[in-house]
């Protein structure tokens, strides 16, 4: 079961603790996307009959099968959904409320600087044997605040040849411009290359398996990606006011996504950290999807008991995992010394599953340590900075002699001879 380990070196600890990376597929993906990029809708539809043993005809969502969706989701389902479309369009709509456009004026050179949307992007939604439509709330809002033009949805059908209803739904209810019916490196070849059905886009995101991170991999030298993000990842750093229950559940929560997730809790409190391994145990065996999170906690998971506050904010700082829960006296506190977390949740009743859907945040979030240089997935993946300048002879007199020094210093004299044409 989830092991509990005395942290006496957190780098040593660190180091050793994070789980190895599973061989990425790296020349089946690479074969995938070279017959797509060749054969096109021909190669798509032959892995999808391979992949997810479907029949694909007509690889778009026709209207007739959209509005078909609608009529199998219930009221319930639908309400749910725009809540949590309204929850996070609001909290995007306030993050591009900031960007306001800038004019940069100095010895009559003007620079402009204007915050415009990118002008496509393919949102991946995983599907098949499961369902995700919050995954497409997640992607898909944050594109369309940011005035995205065309925004296309692909996810793998199952053996039907059939996209989850949820899923066509939530689509279509967030302002999807397209729906396709593929999944997997082949639909991320088909955005990226272009077939004849799906024209290609500008960049990429969304969750996915392995195929999925490594094809987004793969591509990124030619068509933009949001981030390369694997499996789910909790950390918690917890105390003895907090309750041992919740921090229980919330592990097990996560755990339960695949059987390679990394979820742990780190205390100061042997007995705390006892207590939550008991509680845990107690409650796998009557549980829905109890199996896989008891693989994942035995191969990955752990608790580790450290010698004080500082070595646990130094731990997670370096695992930097994708959610972070603090639970704690002092949890305000610790969490200002937080820099590297994807995402950080404070207190007893702000678990990571809650946030997964409705509290307004964005569940497409950086793992593998990424959280060390970019957040989650937000309206800022969908908007570029567009500069313009415009200079003038007498501006270009004036900073002559600075130029012609920093040129011929590269020894690119030619840069300077450019200017120094119109001076004459």
């Amino acid at each position: 079961m989830i092991r509990i380990i005395k942290v006496s070196n957190v780098e040593k600890f660190a180091a050793k603790i994070i789980p190895k990376q599973a061989q990425n597929n790296k020349t089946i993906v690479e074969s995938i996307l070279k017959n797509v990029k060749k054969n096109g809708d021909d190669a798509i539809r032959k892995y999808e009959k391979k992949f997810s043993k479907a029949n694909i005809s007509t690889l778009r969502l026709s209207q007739s099968e959209i509005k078909n969706a609608y009529s199998q989701v219930s009221k319930i389902e639908l309400d749910a959904l725009r809540l949590a479309k309204s929850r996070l369009g609001k909290t995007e709509s306030t993050v591009k409320s900031l960007l306001k456009n800038k004019i940069i004026e100095h010895d009559g050179i003007k620079i402009s600087k204007k915050f415009i949307p990118i002008q496509s992007v393919g949102c991946y939604i995983p599907g098949g044997l499961a369902r995700y439509p919050s995954s497409v709330i997640m992607s898909v809002i944050p594109a369309k605040v940011a005035g995205v033009k065309r925004i296309v949805v692909v996810s793998p059908p199952n053996s039907n040849g059939k996209i989850d209803p949820l899923t066509i739904v939530a689509s279509d209810m967030c302002g999807a411009n397209e729906i396709y019916k593929t999944g997997g490196a082949q639909s991320i070849a088909a955005l990226s290359y272009g077939t004849k059905s799906i024209s290609k886009v500008d960049k990429i995101v969304g969750p996915g398996g392995a195929f999925v991170t490594t094809a987004k991999s793969l591509i990124s030298d030619q068509t933009g990606i949001d981030m390369l993000a694997g499996p789910t990842e909790l950390g918690i750093i917890a105390d003895n006011s907090a309750n041992p229950d919740y921090v229980a559940l919330d592990l097990i929560s996560q755990a339960e996504h695949s059987n390679d997730t990394f979820c742990y809790l780190i205390t100061t409190s042997e007995k705390f950290a006892t207590s939550v391994k008991k509680i845990i145990l107690e409650i796998l065996p009557t549980i829905q999807r109890g199996k896989i999170a008891k693989f994942s906690l035995e191969k990955n998971g752990f608790i580790g008991i450290c010698k004080n506050t500082s070595d646990m904010i130094k731990l997670v700082n370096i695992l930097a995992p994708e959610h972070l829960q603090i639970m704690t006296k002092n949890a305000e506190s610790i969490s200002s010394k937080i820099t590297s977390s994807g995402l950080v949740l404070i207190g007893n009743d702000s678990p990571s599953s809650a946030s997964d859907y409705i509290l307004g945040s964005n569940h497409i979030l950086p793992t593998n340590g990424f959280g060390k240089i970019r957040g989650p997935l937000s309206v800022l993946d969908f908007i570029k900075v567009n500069t313009q300048i415009k200079s003038s002879k007498q501006s270009l007199l004036k900073i002559s002699k600075h130029l012609e020094v920093l040129t011929k210093a590269e020894g690119l004299s030619n840069h300077y001879e450019s200017v120094r044409g119109r001076l004459n």
